[in-house]
């Protein structure tokens, strides 16, 4: 039984889009064998980690466009070109 329900999660996460699965494929792996190890909750272990490791993703996205809109609001405009002198 549990053999076919880790068989239908792994079909599950490999028909989601991968933009909406970054961090979500390695928390459930991380999740599986945690969830494994402490009592043969595998699949419960694998959803938290996927849903832990989409939050983690997200955070990081945030985070590296915020610091990409502070880099480009720090850069000064350069200045315009003088004008060239006419007779």
């Amino acid at each position: 039984m549990q053999k076919i329900i880790a068989a239908s999660l792994m079909l599950l996460i490999g028909a989601t889009p991968a933009v909406q699965a970054k961090g979500c494929i390695k928390g459930a792996v991380v999740g599986g064998v945690v969830g494994h190890v402490a009592g043969k909750h595998a699949v419960a272990g694998a959803v938290v980690g996927c849903v832990a490791g989409r939050h983690m993703a997200k955070q990081k996205a945030k985070q590296q466009k915020e610091e990409e809109a502070s880099k480009k609001a720090a850069v000064p405009a350069p200045a315009p070109a003088p004008e060239p002198a006419r007779p």
